[in-house]
């Protein structure tokens, strides 16, 4: 097989529980502890920003006390009086039932057991005889008060003309036109760069918009007596995401959709990316993942199944009593003594050029997406339970590993981004299955990092903020530690892995790989090959000569400068997220098309293209 064109990171954006993901931002509120103080300050001055906070004063305390893992705050629901409705069965055959009613009020179809008597033009009175079932608005406490949530005071819907989106779209604006930002180049000239179908998007939500904007509101709107509106069910839609950063951020037409595996899902969009420029089909690629499930009915849904921290079981885990609030900060605890994982929203994005286009533009090299793998589990006994199909992921992204930078490099230069979800259940699976993979390829001491015991679980975007994790260890050289505990869980496989509550240091000139391993609901596994910077510049070294390399730099310092300039701008407060509503909307009179080209707007699609499987005639 020939040489193919290498997926190259040149951009990110997005938002988490840590803060905004370009410029290392959220990496380092992450990773705050060790970090050096101009670092600090600098994400100090983001978070400030973000959070509405004033600027100019030190809000250290606040900012950290109201990001990453927290108990669940009133702009979602208030966890100690959730609304519900109540059944209330009623039986009333000697004593019937009266009140009065406002005419406007009565049902559609009277039930047959109810007499309607008129008291004026307005008003009527009813009665009920026999049995009846009402619902009973009311309160109760809800048994999960932690998640993973945007820092305090940052709504995106407030940044732009959002128009009742739901929360998911709304960050995924945000998270596309931060890494948009991210990368130091003017889209025009990317654009101009590229043919007209070459710029795919792959991103998607993998439970949809299920707030009360999207398809909870039009689930639930008749069931409580209100109107279903026209957005309720176009905007609930899983890949709305990837449309709306065509229709509103990029105006692209080329390659969309997204692709849905639970947990994995922003795994499998990478793949697609991926294959899209390693096959030719694409030379840019937005790849991403938006999920918003901090509402009640979703998180009842995971508690029933028993895979969600509770109050409860934190107490249990720490010999608190029935009084005591236990430390929501350290709800999620990988591969600890814990009691299930703790819900999170998340939107991250990455940006995909093919290697030339890299190398033509200047762009930044923050890495390279080698290779994503995805497999199946499999027969399985429980549909939520794990199964076998991660030990082929992990496997086969290794080994793709090893393809390309050696044993040796293997060996001592790389590290795993652990799905890490906080359950006993994980801790045992995904560990023996990482311990038994190190052992395989000779690999003594693998690190593992558990990036959701900070940011929480956010379902499809939770491998993006493995990811921006990853890169921005890559740029600052410090591995997140698990630092909600301070001990492994006695059934946890440790052979052949190294596994650290505190952050470590490391040393960027032996850092070639990372593993990032996802695994969701049904069976969807997914473990994705990425390459350090250090490595991604060695290959492009291996194919570029000297010469193309030093036009690179060259072209490289302007893209610093822009990038350094963005993250100045959103640190001040000065840019608006990119929202293009009704902006250069093409209509049939922009197109033209014979049997060789297809012209929109003044730009070509060329038509003409050869069998892929040989040249046979029929005519």
């Amino acid at each position: 097989m020939g040489r193919q064109r290498l997926p190259v990171i040149v951009g990110f954006g997005g938002v988490n529980a840590a803060g905004r993901s370009s410029g290392h931002h959220a990496y380092t509120r992450m990773t705050w502890s060790a970090q050096p103080a101009g670092q600090r300050a600098r994400t100090l001055a983001a978070l400030t920003t973000m959070m509405g906070l004033e600027p100019g004063k030190s809000h250290e305390q606040h900012i950290l006390d109201h990001t990453l893992i927290r108990r669940i705050e009133a702009r979602h629901f208030d966890v100690d009086a959730v609304d519900w409705n109540q059944r209330l069965p009623t039986q009333s055959d000697d004593q019937p039932i009266h009140f009065d009613l406002e005419r406007r009020h009565l049902p559609d179809v009277i039930p047959p057991h109810w007499v309607v008597t008129d008291n004026s033009v307005t008003h009527v009175n009813v009665q009920i005889s026999g049995q009846q079932e009402l619902l009973l608005p009311t309160k109760r406490e809800f048994e999960v008060k932690s998640a993973g949530q945007l820092p305090t005071g940052f709504e995106p819907g407030k940044l732009y003309p959002s128009r009742n989106h739901p929360r998911g779209l709304q960050m995924t604006v945000y998270a596309a036109s931060d890494a948009l930002g991210s990368l130091g180049l003017d889209w025009e000239e990317v654009t101009r760069a590229v043919a007209l179908d070459q710029i795919s998007v792959y991103a998607g939500s993998a439970m949809g918009q299920l707030d009360a904007a999207g398809a909870g509101g039009m689930l639930k709107s008749r069931y409580n007596g209100q109107r279903v509106t026209s957005k309720y069910c176009p905007l609930s839609f899983a890949e709305m995401p990837a449309d709306f950063i065509n229709a509103y951020v990029l105006g692209s037409m080329g390659s969309t959709g997204a692709s849905l595996g639970a947990c994995a899902s922003f795994a499998y969009n990478l793949r697609h990316g991926i294959d899209d420029i390693r096959s030719g089909r694409a030379r840019v690629a937005f790849i991403g993942a938006s999920e918003a499930p901090i509402t009640p009915e979703i998180m009842e849904g995971y508690s029933a199944m028993g895979a969600l921290a509770t109050a409860k079981g934190l107490r249990q885990l720490d010999g608190l009593n029935d009084q005591q609030e236990p430390d929501f900060r350290r709800a999620c605890r990988p591969f600890a003594p814990n009691c299930g994982f703790t819900i999170a929203e998340s939107s991250q994005m990455v940006v995909l050029f093919d290697d030339e286009l890299a190398m033509e533009l200047g762009a930044t090299i923050f890495g390279a997406a080698a290779d994503v793998f995805v497999n199946a589990d499999g027969h399985k006994k429980s549909i939520s339970g794990p199964g076998v199909g991660n030990y082929i992921t992990m496997a086969r992204a290794t080994a793709a590993v090893r393809a390309i930078v050696g044993d040796e490099a293997l060996r001592r230069g790389g590290l795993v981004q652990a799905h890490g979800t906080g359950t006993p259940q994980n801790r045992v699976t995904e560990s023996e299955i990482l311990s038994r993979t190190a052992q395989a390829f000779g690999i003594e001491a693998w690190p593992v990092v558990a990036a959701k015991c900070y940011l929480g679980h956010s379902i499809g975007a939770a491998a993006g903020d493995q990811l921006i994790t990853t890169l921005g260890l890559w740029q600052h050289g410090i591995l997140p530690g698990i630092a909600t505990t301070d001990s492994i869980a006695d059934d946890v496989h440790q052979d052949n892995l190294a596994f650290s509550h505190s952050h470590r240091e490391v040393d960027l000139e032996q850092q070639y790989y990372a593993i990032i391993n996802a695994k969701g609901f049904g069976g969807n596994n997914a473990s994705a090959a990425l390459m350090s910077p250090l490595a991604t510049k060695r290959m492009l070294k291996a194919r570029y000569s000297s010469q193309q390399w030093q036009q690179w730099q060259r072209a490289n310092e302007a893209v610093c400068a822009r990038q350094q300039a963005y993250d100045d701008g959103m640190i001040a407060g000065t840019i608006a997220p990119v929202y293009k509503f009704d902006h250069g909307v093409l209509h049939d009179s922009d197109i033209a098309m014979d049997a060789q080209l297809l012209t929109i707007g003044g730009r070509e699609v060329p038509l003409d293209r050869e069998s892929p499987y040989g040249d046979m005639k029929f005519d």
